[in-house]
């Protein structure tokens, strides 16, 4: 999907709070989230200034991009391999807030650990969602 400049910073500044969630932003997770930086074309220098400065969230569409988001999240908060009971909590939120399905949500957080690094594959996470659209 193309982006907005605008969808793209909120992306970001999504997996930076995430991230940050904690009360610390690792180098593990600002690393990987520059990397996302990099794959939507926004440099590190920018990622740096939404670590202070973060954009207002946007809700993405298609439902597809939201589930994306949603996949992006989970990853940057397992970088560290380790998950708080606040990171969960603020998982879920960002979840229901994209209008994502409840369910869903819970049976990827409970499927994510049977999977090397607490990494879900797309093609899984994907089938989640599917199976609670039916």
């Amino acid at each position: 999907m193309n982006y907005t400049r605008e969808e793209k910073l909120s992306l970001l500044s999504q997996l930076i709070e995430l991230a940050k969630t904690d009360n610390r932003l690792g180098e593990d997770e600002l690393q990987f989230i520059k990397a996302i930086a990099s794959t939507i074309h926004i440099n590190d220098i920018e990622v740096d200034q939404l670590v202070n400065n973060p954009t207002e969230s946007k809700i993405l569409n298609p439902e597809s991009e939201r589930i994306l988001q949603f996949h992006r999240l989970v990853l940057v908060m397992n970088v560290d391999q380790q998950t708080s009971i606040d990171e969960i909590v603020a998982l879920k939120n960002f979840g229901l807030n994209m209008g994502l399905p409840a369910p869903a949500i819970d049976e990827v957080l409970q499927r994510m650990g049977n999977y090397e690094n607490k990494v879900i594959p797309p093609n899984i996470l994907i089938d989640i969602f599917k199976k609670h659209y039916n």
